[in-house]
């Protein structure tokens, strides 16, 4: 196993920055893995259990003994077992810990770049990262989309979150095996709550923006907020490193959180935006169908700036990735240009498919209220036609965000077709008609300025179907996801796929089968 020094169970545990309780007298035995699944449990491990959303790990600890594991930790009182129990306080936070020690704390070696908010996350992660590679830095990246260590793309999961703690400190264990010097870091809320990125020895952190997502979970607006702000503060707690720490907390000057994040903050901060007051500044912006042209100004320069991503957003986007490096690392800000024009776009992201059509066909990633209200905006801005947009909102989440994103719509599409992303147990006719709800509270009328079309290829279908030249069609809210969960089952689905499948079939030209989904036997 690449990266971990083999420690003995008392070693371990020493490392520890945090309390950990125990009876006896640890056993000098070697330790092989850390892990939180019972199922993944093998002989030498040390297994870690917590309260789930649906079953509480703590009684699967016979299974896991059964399997050969060395010790448990865990939250309850517990006694009697044939092992080591170690009690703490917080499973997830000792589960972050007991990875990073297991694999000698690799994110002490390297430059650790953090970076939250509830939109633009992976756009921003990979900005800095192509920075990083334009100024010459060996650097990996860990996003909800992937993570790329050296010449290796790996996926990081079918749906969007941060890896778990074990699976952070391994890809960073790894790159330091690999050699590198820097790694971006794309830590979600769940991610910064669960304590999936502690120990992670943040260097810089920046945020995008604060709005409304993830209610569901965090109870509340405040809530949610104050789960991103924990990478600031998490900043003033990184230990020293050998090659020196530049921390620094990079906000947006823009946004709704910004008087909030900066009250949390104990290292030196930076602010970037739109609006005058802001650290950094973007002037002279041209948009255009295919890029954007902007000079990112400083307190002592100018640099001229050129994206192929379009949209005010991703101003804002380049702005953060520019201010991470460029204050933050001592990055030329020349370099840094030269990393943003790199940059061709991520999958999922305002991503164009082109089979011979007379219309823009567009798929993007927007699953957010802020989200679809900006693709909804850039979308007017590159076409001279109509907006069509297809999308839905998640069952077992943020109920509002479906009026909410109805609304949007209603507002900004000519045309808004309601689908089905990804319903699990819920009713998936329930959520359209409280998306249909939303539409009609602003005027809208069903069968003229929205449809309810169940089957989302269906859905994409139609929207294609309508479309004339000119026109811009958007399929929103799945962007590179490679699923689609109805009841408890994953279903293979990409909106890419299902609109070049759309294009292929209105064009009478060769492109791949639409994908199967449930609800096509409706």
């Amino acid at each position: 196993m690449i990266g971990f020094v083999r420690r003995t169970l008392p070693e371990l545990i020493r490392h520890l920055p945090i309390q950990v309780f125990w009876e006896g007298t640890l056993p000098d035995v070697p330790v092989t893995g850390i892990t939180y699944n019972h199922r993944d449990a093998q002989p030498g491990y040390i297994f870690v259990a917590f309260p789930g959303t649906r079953v509480d790990g703590h009684t699967f600890i016979p299974h896991a003994i059964e399997r050969g594991i060395v010790a448990v930790v865990g939250m309850q009182e517990i006694s009697g077992l044939s092992i080591p129990y170690l009690r703490v306080s917080n499973s997830r936070e000792a589960l972050a810990y007991l990875s990073a020690a297991f694999y000698n704390f690799p994110a002490h070696e390297m430059t650790v770049i953090g970076v939250t908010g509830t939109d633009g996350k992976t756009t921003t992660s990979n900005l800095i990262y192509q920075i990083l590679l334009a100024a010459g830095h060996s650097a990996g990246i860990v996003s909800t989309v992937n993570a790329v260590i050296g010449d290796e793309v790996v996926d990081t999961g079918f749906h969007v979150t941060t890896p778990e703690a074990p699976e952070v400190q391994r890809y960073l264990s790894r790159m330091r095996a690999a050699g590198l010097t820097h790694v971006v870091l794309e830590a979600t809320s769940h991610g910064l709550e669960q304590h999936r990125v502690t120990g992670c020895e943040f260097d810089v952190g920046v945020v995008t923006n604060i709005t409304h997502e993830h209610l569901d979970y965090h109870g509340s607006y405040e809530a949610y907020r104050a789960a991103k702000g924990r990478l600031f503060t998490m900043l003033s707690e990184t230990p020293e490193k050998p090659h020196g720490n530049p921390r620094l907390a990079v906000l947006n000057r823009d946004d709704q959180s910004y008087e909030y994040l900066q009250s949390l903050v104990r290292v030196p901060a930076v602010s970037y935006g739109l609006a005058e007051g802001a650290d950094l500044r973007a002037e002279n912006i041209r948009y255009e169908a295919d890029r954007l042209r902007f000079d990112i100004v400083g307190r002592d320069f100018r640099q001229p700036v050129e994206t192929c991503l379009v949209g005010e957003y991703n101003v804002s986007n380049c702005l953060a990735a520019f201010a991470a490096t460029v204050l933050g690392l001592g990055i030329d800000s020349q370099h840094a240009a030269q990393g943003i024009a790199n940059m061709s776009g991520v999958p999922g992201r305002m991503e164009r498919i082109h089979m011979g059509q007379s219309f823009h066909a567009i798929v993007d990633f927007a699953h957010t209220p802020n989200a679809l209200k900006q693709a909804l905006l850039t979308a007017r801005q590159i076409t001279r036609g109509r907006v069509i947009a297809v999308f839905g909102s998640a069952g077992l989440r943020d109920r509002e965000k479906r009026r909410l994103m109805a609304e949007v719509s209603a507002q900004l599409a000519d045309i808004s077709i309601f689908t089905a992303e990804d319903p699990r147990t819920e009713s998936l006719e329930g959520i359209l008609e409280e998306m249909a709800r939303g539409a009609e509270s602003q005027g809208a009328v069903r069968g003229k300025q929205f449809y309810l079309v169940p089957d989302r290829g269906d859905a994409i279908r139609m929207a294609v179907q309508m479309a004339k030249p000119d026109d811009l069609v958007i399929a929103c809210g799945k962007g590179h996801e490679q699923s689609m969960c109805f009841g408890e089952t994953e279903y293979p689905w990409d909106d890419r796929v299902a609109m070049r499948a759309a294009l292929a079939e209105l064009l009478g030209v060769p492109g791949p089968a639409m994908p199967y989904l449930p609800t096509r036997e409706r």
